[in-house]
């Protein structure tokens, strides 16, 4: 039998908490809770986390701070921050920082809950493919290990957050596949939520920027216009992206 996914939730306001461990409780998650970033630190690393719920403004040691730390252990957890900065430049940061997700207070706690779920599923499937996949995947100057979960272009390392690996991984599995923004939500993030394609949009933008030469001519990572994008199977003619 499974053992039940264990969730973490550093979050300092008590109410927001309980409510928290109130509904992933509910889906069968095992969830334990830190009041301040000190705590938060300690028990992240003592514990086997599948997931890590994280508040940015926390008394003790910060969530960037906490976020930071988490991704230089060898351990991947997946995390999604909360936090009433909902400003694009926390959110960004939190993002580059190793961040899986972000969500703004006030937030629905059944979208939350479907966020963890969705995240869950996908870290799930992703260790599964990779285990299946095990080798490297090398494609016009990228190559791609999805066990170590790193990628290099012409040999140089690409420093990628998680969500544009898997975004990145994704394409390259898939060639010249075309895919909308919403089926890129749905296949990479785990869940289809109107009003967050624009998400997609900056997730590729940012993963122009480290893998092409020129960013505003692209020749990985294509747009088809009216229709989505796609990962051309060799590098095109370079692309005009306004």
């Amino acid at each position: 039998m499974e053992r039940p996914k264990r969730v973490l939730i550093v979050e300092d306001d008590a109410h927001i908490a309980d409510l928290l461990r109130l509904h992933l409780r509910d889906e069968g998650y095992v969830v334990e809770h830190a009041d301040d970033g000190h705590l938060g630190v300690r028990m992240l690393e003592d514990g086997q986390w599948d997931a890590l719920v994280l508040d940015l403004m926390l008394p003790g040691i910060d969530g960037l701070e906490i976020c930071k730390r988490a991704r230089a252990m060898a351990r991947y957890t997946p995390i999604i921050i909360t936090s009433a900065r909902s400003s694009e430049m926390h959110r960004i940061l939190g993002l580059e920082l190793g961040a899986d997700d972000y969500l703004a207070k006030p937030f629905s706690m059944l979208e939350l809950v479907a966020r963890v779920r969705a995240l869950l599923r996908r870290t799930d499937a992703m260790a599964r493919n990779a285990r299946l996949e095990s080798g490297l995947l090398i494609t016009h100057g990228l190559t791609i290990d999805p066990v170590a979960r790193t990628s290099s272009l012409d040999g140089k390392p690409v420093e990628l957050t998680p969500r544009e690996f898997d975004l990145l991984y994704f394409f390259a599995r898939h060639p010249d596949q075309v895919f909308s923004r919403m089926d890129l939500l749905n296949e990479v993030w785990g869940y289809q939520h109107d009003g967050y394609e624009h998400t997609v949009n900056t997730h590729i933008n940012r993963l122009r920027t480290k893998i092409e030469e020129d960013p505003a001519a692209p020749r990985r990572i294509l747009t088809v216009w009216g229709r989505g994008y796609k990962f051309a199977t060799l590098p095109a003619t370079p692309q005009a992206t306004s």
